[in-house]
């Protein structure tokens, strides 16, 4: 085992640069089941792009053994130890490897991570403990000292708690990013005991309405708590929308920033896009329509250039609005359109849209599967991508939509409203409704359709929405003007 270096450093080295360890539970390319993964994979490249930036991000996350071996080959083992979780110890790895100029950092140990998937098992609270007990003793092999430790969502909420509560490590600050806050890392209080390992005095910061609940502690315990777009971060202190966290979060405000998600356009550019029929842009869109065309044979729709195509990517769950659509597809699909589906989730939903695209022969197809070469071939095929969500923190794919020039129809919430502004009444990105109701989003869509049949209209809405700046490069300059606040002012 490596010597333990010393981790502290003089108040004028500190002040020299920032050193930021981001951690994850997932992260593209090596591990991602949405917009979290994304942006673990784009933030840290794009934070490395910013020429005046002293910032220096490095990530850490699982190994999980869903890592693809090309990956692992390249890896560089560092050291091992045990760490403490569960009233016991467990092995840890820490190996590391560098990807697109980021130092990327996995925690190995195959008990808790090497399986088929990421979440969703019977211990994934002792998994993630597990992880955010590691991230601080991952530090003894590596050399790299953290001004600030950003974590993401309630698998890497603890990190705020152990640095309160137990390593108490000089001159480190913490960040807790809420991605989703539906998932808190809810539980029992036995855990606290079991699992959590925390002293007694520091037992209420995880305490909440007679249950543990791993993120209430993130909040109370970070220096500083952001989140995905501006109007989330006021949904958060909304009983409707924070899942009974609405009064720690209004409690916390003072250190809540809403910082709204970028895109990676290297990945989402239609210019060089290789999963699509043939690459187009804003100043030459004949490729458009080539890619309709074959994602209507593609999906055994007539290949018609006057029809609009319609879209939707998305986990079939009640919180993506997919109930405003099992109310009224129906009576679109009465219409001259086509529509097409991409996604997995509700058993219930999967079998409706099977059953809309059978009552709707030559009109619909419904994809009950995730492909992301097939998502990119819809994005560059379809005319209008449909996002009528209960709610959405950011969300990314209607920014990647306006990307190849696909105008969305979207409900006014969290990063939807931040990002698409409504085009209805002349200038705007896309058609968007407030009400969550059916006749509102009914009435979204068909406005959209009705722009559709002004083909000089519609080709300028197109061409507008292909030059919005989605990348990163803004959203990274906001990232740093707060990891700066973070250093200078601390909590």
């Amino acid at each position: 085992m490596k010597k333990a270096r010393i981790q502290t450093k003089t108040e004028a080295e500190h002040k020299l640069k920032y050193n930021i360890l981001f951690a994850t539970p997932e992260a593209v390319p090596f591990a991602g089941t949405g917009g979290l993964g994304e942006v673990a994979g784009a933030l840290p490249k794009a934070l490395r792009r910013i020429k005046t930036s002293d910032i220096e991000c490095r990530v850490i996350l699982p190994l999980y053994g869903t890592i693809r071996q090309e990956y692992r080959e390249k890896m560089e083992f560092l050291g091992s130890c045990d760490v403490p979780v569960a009233n016991h110890f467990e092995y840890m790895g820490v190996l590391t490897q560098k990807y697109n100029g980021v130092t990327y950092y996995f925690i190995d140990n195959e008990h808790y991570f090497k399986r088929d998937s990421l979440y969703g098992f019977y211990d994934d609270c002792e998994r993630f403990v597990f992880f955010s007990r590691a991230v601080f003793e991952a530090l003894r092999f590596i050399d790299y000292v953290p001004d600030i430790i950003h974590a993401n969502d309630w698998q890497s909420s603890m990190i705020p708690v152990y640095q309160n509560a137990i390593y108490h490590r000089e001159f480190m600050e913490t960040v807790l990013t809420i991605h989703n806050v539906e998932y808190q890392g809810h539980y029992g209080l036995e855990i606290i005991d079991n699992i959590l390992g925390l002293p007694a005095e520091s037992r209420h910061l995880v305490e909440l309405d007679g249950d543990t609940n791993l993120m209430k502690g993130g909040i109370e315990t970070s220096n500083m708590v952001s989140t995905v777009s501006p109007s989330y971060a006021e949904e958060l202190c909304d009983p409707l929308f924070a899942f009974g966290l609405d009064q720690i979060m209004r409690r916390n405000r003072h250190k809540l920033r809403g910082i709204l998600n970028g895109i990676d356009t290297n990945i989402y550019d239609p210019s060089k896009d290789k999963f699509i029929e043939t690459n187009y842009s804003r100043t030459s869109l004949e490729g458009k329509a080539i890619n309709k065309a074959a994602l209507q044979k593609a999906a055994g729709l007539p290949v018609r250039e006057d029809v609009p195509v319609m879209a939707v990517i998305s986990r079939l769950v009640p919180a993506k609005g997919i109930d405003l659509m099992v109310e009224t597809m129906d009576g679109i699909l009465n219409e001259d359109v086509q529509f097409i589906l991409l996604g997995t989730g509700d058993k219930y939903y999967e079998d409706w849209f099977r059953g809309l695209a059978s009552r709707h022969p030559g009109k619909a197809k419904a994809l009950i599967e995730f492909d992301t070469g097939l998502s990119h071939r819809i994005y560059a095929g379809s005319d209008i991508f449909i996002m009528p969500s209960r709610s959405e923190a950011c969300g990314l794919s209607q920014m990647i939509a306006c990307r190849y020039g696909t105008v969305p129809v979207v409900r006014e919430t969290g990063g939807l409203k931040d990002s698409i502004s409504d085009c209805t009444l002349g200038s705007g990105s896309g058609f968007v409704f407030a009400d969550y109701t059916s006749d509102a989003f009914y009435h979204a869509v068909m406005n959209a359709v009705t722009r559709y049949r002004d083909k000089e209209n519609w080709a300028k809405l197109v061409k507008h929405d292909m030059r919005l700046d989605f990348s990163w490069k803004s959203r990274a300059k906001q990232y740093q003007a707060m990891y700066e606040d973070i250093i200078t002012y601390g909590k």
